[in-house]
Formats: structure tokens, C-alpha cells, sequence
């Protein structure tokens, strides 16, 4: 099965090799037919300390590196880290 890739926002940055992305999405409510926004908070792994609060990032999913932390950071910005094998890092 393929890795599931997200786009999203830093939120904070404060936890080391740690940031929280926030990843928006848009869905119609069921009753009034209007589109409304839904987010969801993940922990990423970034292995370099790179990203910073306000960066547009692309997390993929990665065996758990921690309790919660089960994905990754591969791109900032639009472009990619130098850390981009940190999932293969997180796997040893």
C-alpha cells in the first residue's frame, strides 16, 4: 500500500527533531450542502531542525518513531530537505 502524503502548515516548532503540521481540508456538510473547513494536528519528524513556524511542508507517513509521531517531513516550502531519506532513517 502507498505511503499517504499530506500538505499542511508549522505550527510550532518547539520540540527537538519534532514540528506539528496542521493539515486543512474542505467538506460539504451533510445537511446545508456548504463547504466547511476541518483540520487535524500531526507530529512530523525533522531530522535537521529545518522547519520553522508559518513553512508549507509535505509529510509522509514512516514506521513510528515515537508514540505519536508516525510521519515525516520530505519538503519545505516546495523544496526538498536534505534529510529527504529520513524516513529510511527512522527505520534503523
Amino acid at each position: 500500500m502507498p505511503k499517504r502524503v499530506l500538505s499542511g502548515r508549522v505550527v510550532s516548532d518547539k520540540m527537538d527533531k519534532t514540528v506539528t503540521v496542521i493539515v486543512e481540508r474542505r467538506v460539504m456538510h451533510p445537511l446545508y450542502k456548504k463547504f466547511i473547513r476541518r483540520s487535524k494536528k500531526y507530529a512530523a519528524h525533522d531530522e535537521a531542525n529545518a522547519c520553522h513556524v508559518g513553512d508549507l511542508v509535505r509529510i509522509i507517513e514512516c514506521p513510528p518513531v515515537s508514540k505519536r509521531k508516525s510521519w515525516a517531513v520530505i519538503e519545505r516550502n516546495g523544496q526538498a530537505l536534505d534529510g529527504a531519506a529520513a524516513p529510511a532513517a527512522v527505520q534503523a
